[in-house]
């Protein structure tokens, strides 16, 4: 594995050097965020897990080491992770009263931006995992060696779950239920 990019910054942010900890939110924050928000499909949610991801880089930097994975890679798991409690959570709450079901018909009238909000809603539906492996290739720009190092999976199963998240998705956006 070659040099970190990261790896002088996170020895700052571990020596407690302001400018540091700035630095390192500038060049992470975009990406966390935009990552949480695909996941969870909720910008405040997001906002949670990213915080709370710089928390995380906060309280372990001065203990991490390049080894195993890119710090980048670790931060991306970190955030994955909290997401995924989240959504977690989501499934564990229960009530007496059933939500209003919201009608997801399309409008007559759609918008421009309509595409990109029905992509965002159909990535919602589909498994967690392929969805995962979506974000990270095709919003997140990694590769599909940093996205299944992220992910904890080979590369043979990252492109399985992204052919499968693919055709969920088609279908979901051409009329059908996208379930496989």
């Amino acid at each position: 594995m070659g040099a970190d990019p990261d790896e002088d910054l996170v020895r700052r942010v571990g020596a407690g050097d302001a400018a540091a900890v700035q630095a390192m939110v500038a060049r992470k924050l975009p990406r966390i965020l935009a990552l949480a928000t695909r996941m969870l499909g909720d910008a405040a949610e997001a906002e949670d897990v990213a915080q709370e991801t710089f928390v995380r880089i906060w309280r372990h930097a001065s203990g991490w080491r390049r080894g195993r994975a890119r710090f980048d890679t670790w931060v991306h798991r970190v955030a994955l992770n909290l997401c995924y409690d989240r959504l977690r959570r989501r499934r564990e709450w229960t009530t007496d009263e059933l939500p209003e079901v919201a009608d997801e018909a399309a409008l007559p009238d759609a918008f421009p931006g309509d595409d990109e909000r029905r992509v965002g809603q159909a990535l919602q539906r589909i498994a967690p995992r392929q969805r995962e492996a979506i974000v990270l290739v095709y919003y997140q720009d990694m590769s599909n060696i940093e996205a299944a190092s992220t992910m904890q999976v080979s590369v043979d199963a990252l492109e399985s779950l992204l052919a499968r998240g693919r055709r969920s998705l088609q279908a979901m956006l051409a009329g059908g239920d996208g379930d496989d």
